[in-house]
């Protein structure tokens, strides 16, 4: 079966979070993947993981630590959600995306048999889209030999399709409201899910952060009897806009990123403390050299990317929730200070809170232009217009994506274009910016 027909088949799955009014949602649970990752030979058993969890800045830990274990010379695997333009994204070893052929085998190979299993009555039914690109990607990894596999959490953690591994480390990012419905009104309860990746007698790697946050981690570790390790000695002595050192396996460490901004400078901590930890008890080769050079070489786009084009400046970034709204709007407070025309070009899905994301980041901007995306999650454009009226800033609704970069482009007078707002505007931004982005 062809890559067409494979991503035709996956698109068609309704993802769990996210089904239509009167349609039944799925149970979370961890049995499914268990069942059937056993029926493909419990491919997660055959190499060592590291598992992130949080609610910002998973993938940009996940990216950076598996490019210093990549730089460091260990065949690495990283999976990561959701993607930007191809489901291929999400699936990568050594820093290449899984390619098409590949792709497409291990997705029939893991629908046949989870059809298999269902016919026999031992699955009640198909898994979901996330379990099954959680299968494909854990049969890749381990049919490429790989040496690790750095698994960022899809939602949540303690019942999230990738918290089926046995991980070396656990890494928990910053925690904040989102998918309430699903993992609790508060930050106590939302980390406590987020939580459920520890392991007892394991390690957790994290940083100082909410206090809710950091008293629910404080007690599961301790139920768990969890060693704790801090990333606080990998944070810049300074906020820094620009390369810094630290100290590390026993030498200093330039920390130059292509990820800008100062909320990047945690991820990197994580990553470095993960990466030192991995090297220092469980033998990883990794060495102050090869941290810088992982670093500097981390690939993860559209996290205030900046393009130039055609005169203007386009910075993209993925902020889908008030936690990456704020840091967004942080990390563009340089670019601000230009007193040049600023638009932004935003659209977001309904599960995201419209009216508190408009009150951070609309008043920043001359004026908003919105942009229908391909999602039968998006929020109407008449929706995101009154949002706009709410904040007093000036917005237009244009018919189609293209349409509101060309109108942003018209209006930005040598400017600056900011698009964000959500993953599917964004990754089809970029495709049309960059032609070849997405192949």
């Amino acid at each position: 079966m062809s890559y067409a027909a494979a991503i035709e088949q996956l698109n068609a799955m309704a993802p769990e979070l996210y089904t239509q009014p009167g349609q039944a949602r799925r149970k979370f649970s961890l049995d499914e993947i268990r069942v059937l990752l056993a029926a493909l030979g419990d491919p997660h058993r055959r190499f060592p993981s590291v598992l992130i969890a949080g609610t910002n800045g998973k993938g940009s830990t996940a990216s950076t630590l598996a490019s210093i274990l990549t730089a460091s010379g260990v065949r690495t695997g990283l999976y990561t959600s959701p993607h930007l333009v191809r489901a291929n994204e999400r699936i990568r070893v050594g820093g290449v995306d899984i390619g098409d052929d590949a792709f497409a085998a291990l997705y029939f190979r893991v629908h046949d048999t989870a059809q298999q299993l269902v016919l026999d009555g031992v699955l009640a039914q198909l898994p979901s889209y996330f379990e099954m690109l959680t299968a494909q990607a854990l049969l890749h990894f381990a049919e490429a030999g790989v040496g690790i596999a750095v698994l960022e959490v899809g939602m949540g953690g303690r019942l999230d399709a990738t918290n089926i591994v046995d991980p070396l480390l656990s890494i928990v990012t910053d925690i904040s409201l989102d998918h309430t419905e699903w993992l609790g009104s508060t930050i106590a309860a939302i980390t406590r899910e987020k939580a459920g990746i520890l392991r007892r007698g394991g390690t957790l790697i994290t940083l100082p952060q909410h206090p809710e946050a950091n008293q629910v981690l404080g007690e599961v570790a301790a139920e768990l009897d969890v060693r704790g390790v801090s990333a606080v000695p990998y944070m810049p002595r300074l906020d820094s806009s620009g390369p810094y050192e630290v100290e590390a396996l026993g030498g200093i460490v330039r920390v130059d990123s292509p990820l800008t901004g100062a909320h990047q400078h945690r991820n990197l901590a994580l990553a470095i403390a993960a990466a030192v930890e991995l090297a220092g008890r469980h033998g990883f080769p990794v060495t102050p050299a090869s941290l810088a050079a992982g670093i500097h070489a981390t690939e993860w786009p559209a996290r205030l990317e900046r393009i130039e084009r055609d005169g203007i400046r386009w910075i993209l970034d993925v902020a889908h929730n008030p936690a990456g709204a704020w840091a967004l709007r942080a990390g563009l407070r340089d670019d601000l200070a230009g007193g040049r025309p600023v638009t932004l070009v935003f659209s977001c899905l309904r599960d995201k809170p419209l009216a508190e994301m408009a009150q951070i980041l609309f008043p920043l901007f001359g004026q908003v232009i919105f942009a229908p995306i391909r999602s039968a999650r998006a929020v109407g454009l008449e929706d995101l217009l009154a949002a706009a009226a709410a904040t007093g800033t000036p917005a237009l609704a244009a018919a189609s994506l293209k349409e509101a970069l060309l109108l942003a482009q018209d209006r930005a007078a040598g400017g600056l274009i900011v698009i964000s707002g959500s993953v599917y505007l964004v990754g089809e931004a970029r495709s049309l910016l960059i032609p070849g982005a997405g192949a």
